[in-house]
């Protein structure tokens, strides 16, 4: 999605716009006629190799699991070197895994005057333990729901594979697939919500768009960002840098937005354990702050945006 640093937002309008960008229009995923498939990952021994996610019986042997070295405390984040398809593009996935229980989750709206203003991770308030740019928006501001602090800003967008993120009352995270909007935006318990595009996985599997029969664009490779759920209620953070210059990469290069297609980006979230992905505003616009104080962890992206999601200890 396209942003300018600098650039002062439109107001939250509640008509539904097209996102645009790099990623396809949201359509409709065909159905696989009811039968039972989940992504069995691949085949190989070496666990950094990562192939478009595959659909197949149950009895499939899972994938490998990688072995990380995890750093932090309330929020444990870790990199895995990877390897993208035939091609072996090389990646860092930033891997970031906290309990909900112990966050404050919350939208962050920037604003200059009574406009919506440029957000980047230098913008998080020095409290937030973990911050990252949220969904799609176009030149006018964000694209599709947005709900905070229990006002909706923005109506749901159209499309099938448009799912949102959202917080309830309780503070507790779900990522909501797109038939549910419509009834999810007059539901007074989601206190927090935005909307994006694609989701991933729904119910442990990939989404069937992920397999066959749709628009959704399956080699596109570019970075991405991630928002998932494991099944014994963690969330998930997920953000590729491109990591293919050699020994002469620097922090600038590998933010070029070389990554995972659709498709590998739903294996790595489905080995890391998700069972609920979607993704987020990746490109340009992807970054990521863990921690705070001299403990921060710091991913830039190289684009401003008018939304994040934000978390504070409770």
């Amino acid at each position: 999605m396209r942003a300018t640093t600098g650039l002062v937002f439109a107001s939250l309008a509640t008509a539904s716009v097209t996102p645009m960008g790099t990623q396809s229009r949201p359509r409709a995923p065909v159905r696989s006629g009811g039968s039972t498939a989940v992504a069995s990952g691949t085949a190989h021994l070496d666990a950094t190799r990562i192939d478009a996610v595959r659909c197949q019986p149950r009895e499939a042997t899972p994938a490998l699991q990688p072995n990380l070295r995890w750093h932090g405390s309330i929020v444990r984040w870790a990199e895995w070197p990877v390897r993208l398809g035939t091609e072996g593009v090389r990646n860092r996935i930033i891997v970031a895994v906290v309990d909900p229980a112990r966050l404050t989750l919350t939208l962050e709206i920037a604003r200059q005057g009574n406009a919506l203003g440029p957000w980047t991770i230098d913008e998080a308030p020095p409290e937030a333990i973990l911050a990252f740019n949220a969904g799609q928006f176009t030149d006018t501001g964000p694209w599709g729901w947005v709900r905070h602090r229990g006002r909706d800003r923005a109506a749901p967008g159209a499309g099938a594979l448009a799912g949102a993120f959202a917080v309830d009352t309780a503070g507790k995270p779900a990522i909501l697939p797109a038939h549910t909007l419509p009834a999810a935006t007059l539901d007074a318990r989601w206190e927090e919500a935005v909307q994006s595009y694609p989701q991933l996985l729904m119910n442990g599997l990939p989404v069937p768009a992920l397999c066959e029969g749709s628009d959704l664009d399956r080699t596109h490779r570019d970075a991405r960002l991630v928002i998932g759920l494991r099944r014994d209620g963690m969330l998930l953070v997920l953000l590729s840098r491109y990591a293919d210059a050699g020994s002469g990469l620097t922090r600038a290069v590998e933010r070029v937005p070389i990554g995972p297609t659709t498709p590998e980006m739903a294996e790595i979230a489905l080995r890391l354990g998700a069972t609920e992905a979607l993704m987020l505003d990746g490109g340009l616009s992807a970054q990521l702050r863990i921690g705070r104080g001299e403990e921060t962890s710091r991913w830039p992206g190289l684009r401003a945006v008018p939304l994040a999601i934000v978390a504070r200890p409770r």
